[in-house]
């Protein structure tokens, strides 16, 4: 079985507990991280061409319009070949109730039949929105597992959240 972990996610100014704090480190990128040394498998970011600016208030707006737009938001190559992977697993922020279009444009480009997915995300209080069921309408051949949403303020903290869902996963490999 051959595993990876790929996940979008921003630094600069996030909203956390309540208000707005620059993180030098998106909490997405903090909790791919745990996952990939857990499972002692790679984790790549999928960085868009274009960068998200670090003013919360400015990335919110951007995200809203490429949402609305159903926008494909171009992203730089990643080093794996797809074909050779059985099981991602993808982790986002929960933007504007599921995940980012960047996401969407990644999920778009690449072929998930027999593919198993387990999705993570953070959020700071909307869990995983509607990204589970956009996930499964997107990847309609894969095997979308059990996901794990931990809130973005506490993803320094998540160590015992990321060894717990994992034990399903290390159960299967």
């Amino acid at each position: 079985m051959t595993a990876v972990v790929i996940y979008f996610s921003r630094p600069g100014e996030n909203y956390i507990n309540g208000r707005k704090q620059m993180i030098s480190v998106g909490n997405t990128a903090v909790l791919a991280e745990k996952i990939s040394h857990q499972v002692d498998v790679a984790a790549l970011q999928l960085s868009p061409k274009l960068s998200y600016s670090d003013n919360y208030d400015e990335a919110v707006q951007q995200a809203e319009k490429e949402k609305k737009a159903s926008a494909r938001v171009e992203y730089e190559a990643l080093s794996v070949d797809l074909e050779q992977v059985d099981t991602v697993f993808l982790g986002f922020p929960n933007w504007w109730g599921t995940y980012p279009q960047v996401i969407a444009t990644f999920l778009a480009d690449h072929d998930w039949t027999n593919k198993v997915i387990y999705p993570f995300c953070t959020h700071e209080g909307s869990a995983f929105g509607s990204s589970i069921q956009d996930l499964q309408a997107a990847c309609p051949k894969a095997e979308i597992k059990t996901g794990l949403a931990v809130r973005g303020s506490k993803v320094a903290r998540s160590d015992a959240a990321v060894k717990n869902w994992l034990l399903a996963y290390s159960n299967k490999a």
